[in-house]
């Protein structure tokens, strides 16, 4: 690995994942950065059935109302940086609901929004277009609860770029939370295409918080302390290398397996990831135990 680096924690794999993992890495794990991916396919649907309902609804409401309302003072004060899809199909109301709790708590707050995930509008031109079902070949539906691009890394990095305390997204690449914090960190440009690809692979890792750090593991019986189980710390490089961790103290496991493991999760082709910003080829990945839990 090159000299520097950066700690990036990711508290969240799911809208409903722990609550204890935000404090659990903001206090014991030693990051710059806190990163959290709520959004699965069925859960854009559950929030954009909420904002049917109500316009003011429609994003991880947990994550204003209970993370960065009980941890909001001590992620400025110690100037950990956030970036979350918490966003959701209203990732304005998101942002609005809270910079009313960073004004009732008195911390100022920087707050950056990607836009343009969002393509509602643009239904009727994709039946006209005959876009169809990318494995079965159906038809667009006549009916739809939304309709959203997954973006990339690079608007996150953007905001970042521009100084912003927190970062809220709608519909990104799950690992785009992380990937846009390695582009902004190390000044990554859109063409350093190897890096970007290991930036990917080190965001897919972490992306769903614990299942790298043994909650997915098929040997689940040899996971200690599962009540306290330890969320990822990723230790990135600049060129791209990284060391997968987790808070010391913590439960949970660290190892080849467990990592290899996710690895796996949800690619398809090994030799043609795709997202966004670059197209990846994990069949050379080989990961190392470096050291415990490390």
């Amino acid at each position: 690995m090159s000299e520097k680096t950066v700690r990036i924690g990711s508290a969240s794999g799911f809208w409903g994942d722990t609550a204890m993992s935000a404090p659990q890495l903001v206090r014991g794990g030693n990051i710059e950065y806190l990163v959290f991916d709520y959004l699965a396919e069925v859960t854009m649907s559950i929030m954009a059935g909420q904002k049917a309902k109500d316009p003011s609804m429609g994003y991880a409401h947990d994550f204003v109302n209970i993370t960065m309302k009980s941890m909001l003072r001590e992620l400025k004060e110690k100037g950990i940086r956030v970036v979350a899809n918490a966003g959701g199909v209203n990732p304005l109301a998101c942002r609005d609901a809270l910079a009313r709790i960073a004004a009732e708590q008195g911390v100022p707050l920087s707050i950056g929004v990607v836009l343009g995930d969002d393509l509602a509008g643009r239904a009727d031109e994709f039946r006209a277009k005959g876009v169809t079902e990318m494995f079965s070949g159906a038809a667009f539906p006549k009916n739809i609860a939304s309709t959203n691009a997954y973006l990339g890394a690079i608007p996150i990095a953007r905001a970042l770029d521009a100084g912003c305390d927190v970062v809220i997204t709608g519909r990104c690449v799950d690992s785009a939370v992380t990937l846009g914090v390695l582009i902004h960190a190390f000044g990554w440009s859109a063409r350093d295409y190897d890096k970007l690809a290991q930036g990917t692979l080190a965001g897919h890792l972490v992306e769903c918080g614990a299942q790298c750090t043994g909650g997915l593991f098929t040997d689940w019986d040899t996971v200690p302390d599962w009540e306290n189980i330890g969320f990822p710390v990723l230790e990135a490089s600049a060129d791209g290398s990284f060391v997968v961790t987790k808070p010391p103290g913590t439960g949970g496991l660290v190892t080849t397996q467990t990592v290899s493991e996710q690895l796996v999760y949800e690619i398809g082709d090994p030799r043609a990831y795709l997202v966004p910003d670059v197209t990846c080829d994990f069949t050379g990945v080989k990961f190392e135990q470096a050291g415990p839990e490390r």
